[in-house]
């Protein structure tokens, strides 16, 4: 109730800009929605909008611009799908259903992805670069039926604001650092104005 309370009396009057540091720190889903939906709200009646989040999925919603800092300094600037379009390209993956048929099914996959597939034996789970994934999926879901593989899911994805953050920070998944960045980060962002 609190952090709804500093949004509301944030809002009134109608701000020209209005600076919101980390205000879903704390919400349930419910009550994040609402505060996601109330910045939208704002942005639409004509108010700029300078957030700060730590919740990379906050800022893929909200965000037309997103700053990336590390260590007090920018290292990367631009819209969500520009950023994420440093990483790569899209991932198909897929999960296996006969746990048997793994080294069949990465061998297809590496026939219409790019790069070695990636295999996770624990999960069933394969998943390959595509540089195109709407063109991927028919063949992708054609080549395996071709080769008998069943598969329990298939999912196309890009990459997240979380990967961007780490490929950018110098992290690598298990926390360690890569590289010289030092130093914590975050993810400035803003809607019609440049953070």
């Amino acid at each position: 109730m609190r952090r709804r309370l500093d949004l509301a009396v944030g809002m009134i009057p109608l701000p020209a800009v209005l600076f919101l540091d980390e205000p879903t720190v704390g919400l349930d889903p419910r009550g994040r929605n609402e505060v996601w939906r109330a910045i939208r709200e704002l942005v639409t009646e004509g108010t700029s909008v300078l957030l700060t989040t730590q919740y990379l999925d906050e800022a893929d919603q909200l965000a037309s611009r997103i700053n990336v800092i590390e260590s007090g300094r920018v290292v990367a600037e631009g819209a969500p799908e520009d950023l994420k379009s440093l990483i790569g390209d899209d991932r198909l993956e897929f999960v296996v259903h006969d746990a048997g048929r793994m080294g069949i099914a990465a061998s297809v996959a590496a026939r219409w992805g790019e790069g070695e597939p990636v295999v996770d034996g624990d999960t069933r789970r394969i998943g390959v670069r595509v540089p195109d994934g709407a063109a991927a999926l028919p063949v992708a879901i054609r080549s395996l039926d071709e080769a008998g593989i069943a598969i329990d899911d298939l999912a196309l994805r890009r990459p997240t604001l979380d990967e961007v953050f780490l490929h950018l920070t110098g992290r690598r998944d298990d926390g360690r650092k890569d590289g010289t960045v030092d130093g914590a980060g975050s993810i400035t962002t803003g809607r019609e104005v440049t953070a």
